[in-house]
């Protein structure tokens, strides 16, 4: 049928234009739309569940490492702001300001929250007084405004909903601790449930937060080839809490300054999970994401029995521990197998009137559209081991793409000339000098992604300058 053909065929093929194909599945996979209010999303019902549930599932990760939730102002007077130096630079360009109040000129403007250190900071001023205070472990689900100019949906926009945590700590041992801590949550978040393979490691001193003494992240590759930061934690040392006066009296009676932490993730990762596993069809979901996990499509279903046998098999599944939809629309099977696979839900499950009679129906992989008849007496069992096997199989092709994308270079031609040609990763060594990391960038808009925690020395010396090599770097094209 022509209409059963067009949901895809409105799809740009991923290998013709991979941005427009990204946009079409946003578009079609109905996970956001455009606003009156520029550079700013709607997120529908679709987009925001997946959101829902990378909330729910990184919030009892973070509840299981002693962290609790709190939720502090959306406005920072702009003297707040100002104490400390460097944050405040990192972040003037973004900065959205509320100038009025009604109809009154404000005292004072404030800004809309790009980050909330410094409210943080403000807050542990007035709340840590003694050692017994400590450690302070909280975090915050909010959104944060800041004032992009090129905008893309979940990648990149003016308004954004995250986390972000914020600790304090007596010691700067405990500090390093929880940031490394923090960034392996989010590293086998990554892993476990989006089956979305990351490089874990260090941020540059060009690349890391603007204030902090060390940045950590986790970097993915995307299908086609660019680099997305997906999670970062930071260690703040004790700059800002010298800054914002954060005192406490410790063990021995003398005034100590805290250390603190940060660390975030964001609405970024539905655009991960779209550009890692989606395909040329829509988006595909790893199942321990997707909000729906299973579709049943009845087929027939004006024939007696059907409609019945579809609700049987969802209420038997839902019993089980399933997310399980049926879709009972008047539409034509071939449309319903086109939208279940538009928006990625992990399996189909179809039963017409021939199944009932074999006493089976037909499950169907959205990731390799591989068929499986299962007895319907052994359907749950099946159906558990069917997205085991899928959540497992995502994240090994995902890893094997990564891994074949990733290159070596010992000479700076090697390096430009990969960075140009082949799309990916590229390890090389690098001598530490900013130099070298400006020269790379201006040549080939590559930029350190970042210096992993597993160093390997592939090289004496620096690709760029030829100079002694200081540590192994994953350079890359990002998002």
């Amino acid at each position: 049928m022509a209409k059963e053909k067009k949901l895809v065929e409105e799809i740009t093929s991923m290998d013709v234009d991979f941005a427009q194909w990204y946009t079409d599945v946003v578009k079609k996979a109905e996970l956001t739309d455009y606003t009156s209010v520029k550079g700013c999303m709607v997120i529908k019902p679709a987009g925001y569940a997946i959101w829902e549930n990378i909330q729910k599932e990184l919030d009892a990760r973070f509840k299981a490492t002693g962290v609790e939730n709190v939720y502090l102002p959306m406005f920072i007077p702009e003297s707040l702001l100002q104490k400390e130096k460097d944050h405040v630079e990192g972040f003037a360009p973004e900065v959205a300001w509320v100038t009025h109040g009604g109809m009154e000129e404000l005292q004072e403007r404030m800004c809309v929250r790009p980050t909330s250190e410094t409210l943080f900071c403000d807050f542990y001023a007035k709340e840590i007084q003694s050692y017994r205070d400590l450690p302070k472990v909280y975090n915050q689900w909010c959104s944060v405004v800041r004032w992009e100019k090129t905008t893309r949906p979940f990648l990149r926009s003016r308004e954004f909903l995250w986390q972000e945590g914020h600790t304090a700590h007596a010691t700067a041992e405990e500090a390093e601790e929880r940031t490394q801590q923090m960034l392996n949550v989010y590293a086998d978040f990554c892993e476990e449930v989006l089956a979305m393979p990351v490089i874990r490691g260090r941020k540059t001193d060009k690349e890391k937060f603007a204030g902090a003494e060390a940045t950590y992240t986790i970097e993915a590759l995307m299908h086609d080839g660019k680099a997305l930061q997906s999670g970062t934690s930071h260690n703040f040392g004790d700059g800002f809490a010298k800054a914002f006066g954060i005192q406490y009296t410790a063990k021995d009676n003398t005034l100590q300054y805290v250390y603190q932490t940060s660390w975030g993730m964001t609405t970024r990762l539905i655009g991960a999970i779209i550009m890692v596993h989606g395909d040329n069809s829509g988006l595909v979901l790893p199942p321990r994401i997707a909000p729906t996990q299973v579709m049943v499509i009845p087929i027939a279903q004006h024939k007696e029995g059907v409609l019945d046998k579809a609700y049987a098999i969802r209420d038997e599944l839902l019993e089980a521990g399933f997310k399980v939809k049926v879709d009972d629309s008047d539409k034509s099977p071939g449309w319903k197998f086109s939208e279940q696979e538009m928006k990625g839900i992990p399996v189909r499950i179809e039963i017409g009137p021939k199944d009932i009679e074999a006493n089976q129906a037909v499950l169907v992989r959205r990731d390799t559209r591989e068929k499986i008849v299962v007895p319907l007496d052994k359907l749950s069992a099946e159906l558990g081991s069917v997205l085991e096997k899928m959540q497992k199989e995502m994240l090994e092709r995902a890893r094997a793409h990564r891994d074949a994308h990733t290159y070596d270079a010992y000479t700076y031609e090697e390096f430009v000339k990969t960075i140009e040609e082949k799309p990916g990763f590229v390890r090389a060594m690098w001598c530490g000098d900013q130099a070298c990391e400006d020269k790379i960038k201006e040549d080939t808009t590559a930029t350190a992604r970042c210096m992993p925690f597993k160093q390997e020395k592939i090289s004496d010396v620096c690709v760029c300058c030829g100079k002694p090599a200081k540590a192994l770097v994953y350079w890359g094209k990002a998002y």
